[in-house]
């Protein structure tokens, strides 16, 4: 994963290369507690040699478990084993990594506030509340950024996308957007992500924290989605096999991208009111559609299960807010590896057409004879049916 800074806030981008392992020192070094001085004396009272935390044992009586009502017994303890290392390091002695998981989880779920976290799992402050929470970001997103995996799995991914109809389709683009207080961003301004996800509701690749007075294609094109795609020298990503068509045509992989993205070889989009319009331009827009739901609902069990990411952020503590958004999705991808039951309601979160700036540059050529052959199969497959 890589972090890049922006401004105003940080932007976090998960790429789609292998993950690299990069230090998030700004992130926990600079946490929102009211007392910077108490943070210093909490982390200087562990020391690295300190011992271990208890036995993660989900009969302990002691464990705070029973608090939360968003994740499974066996899922609670299968991440909490992946993040107690990092958890040891990052926290004092006082601070068991059990009750920092378990409390980090509680205030995602709940939107609960510190003190009121604080209270619940039996910590002295809301500092400690604090550290803890994102103590636990921090190790999520370093141990689990390995669960965005675009460029390891797009052979599952293409399969996935090939049982509704998209041949060679390798995701669906979009964008989410996440209140923020204040006037920062202008008035009703939020956070922009940019999301890849496949036909699971899975996030393949994510870029997170851009302002939403930027316009999407200026976001689209300083992403490492973006930049890897279109720098053949650095990445073979999305340059797979061709498919075949029932009329002979091939098309290469594609990704499935709003009206607010340009048409490219490997991005397409969909026609506009000004092409000229027929069944099979009808067919391929109705395919499209189906394929943004996948970001919406994405998006939108995401906040549904975690709704701290449902409520407004506060404008003070604004650069740490990209990095809870990511662990949110790092979170619900695991949680799909491994069985756990999707939120049965979904929270608006991906940005409807007529709330985005539509492109209106020039199409790529090779972009659209690539769309007009995939919506004339998709014609031929509907009249079949």
């Amino acid at each position: 994963m890589k972090i890049y800074l922006g401004t105003p806030c940080k932007v976090l981008t998960f790429a789609v290369s292998t993950p690299q392992s990069t230090s998030q020192l700004s992130l926990h070094n600079s946490l929102p507690l009211r007392q910077n001085g108490h943070r210093r004396r909490l982390l200087q009272s562990h020391h690295p040699q300190s011992p271990p935390p208890r036995n993660a044992n989900p009969e302990n009586l002691n464990s705070p478990l029973p608090l939360l009502n968003t994740v499974s017994r066996p899922n609670f303890y299968r991440l909490l084993s992946l993040l107690s290392p990092s958890l040891v390091i990052f926290l004092p002695s006082t601070i068991p990594p059990e009750t920092a998981h378990a409390s980090a989880l509680y205030r995602l779920a709940h939107g609960a506030c510190y003190k009121t976290v604080a209270r619940k799992f039996g910590l002295d402050s809301s500092e400690a509340s604090c550290l803890a929470f994102y103590s636990v970001c921090k190790a999520v997103n370093d141990k689990l950024g390995d669960l965005f995996e675009f460029r390891r799995d797009l052979e599952r991914i293409v399969v996935g996308f090939g049982w509704i109809s998209l041949p060679n389709c390798c995701g669906a683009l979009g964008f989410g957007r996440f209140g923020v207080d204040g006037e920062i961003f202008g008035r009703n301004g939020s956070i922009l992500v940019q999301a890849l996800v496949d036909s699971e509701g899975r996030f393949l690749d994510i870029s997170a924290g851009w302002p939403s007075s930027m316009e999407p294609v200026a976001i689209f094109r300083q992403t490492r989605l973006y930049l890897g795609v279109e720098d053949s020298r650095e990445s073979e990503l999305l340059k797979g096999p061709t498919y075949r068509l029932s009329d002979g045509c091939s098309i290469p992989q594609y990704v499935m991208g709003d009206s607010c993205f340009p048409l490219l070889p490997w991005l397409l989009t969909p026609y506009s009111e000004q092409d000229s319009f027929g069944s099979a331009e009808r067919e391929f827009n109705l395919a499209h559609g189906r394929a943004m739901e996948l970001v919406s609902t994405a998006f939108g069990r995401v906040k549904a299960r975690w709704q701290l990411l449902a409520r407004s952020w506060k404008e003070d503590s604004l650069e740490f807010f990209p990095f809870v958004i990511v662990m949110g999705c790092v979170l619900h991808n695991f949680l799909i590896k491994w069985g756990e039951p999707l939120p049965e309601e979904s929270v608006g979160g991906c940005l409807k057409e007529e709330e985005l700036l539509v492109f209106e540059g020039e199409g790529d050529e090779t972009g659209q004879t690539i769309r007009d052959a995939l919506a004339q199969h998709l014609s031929l497959a509907s009249m079949r049916k």
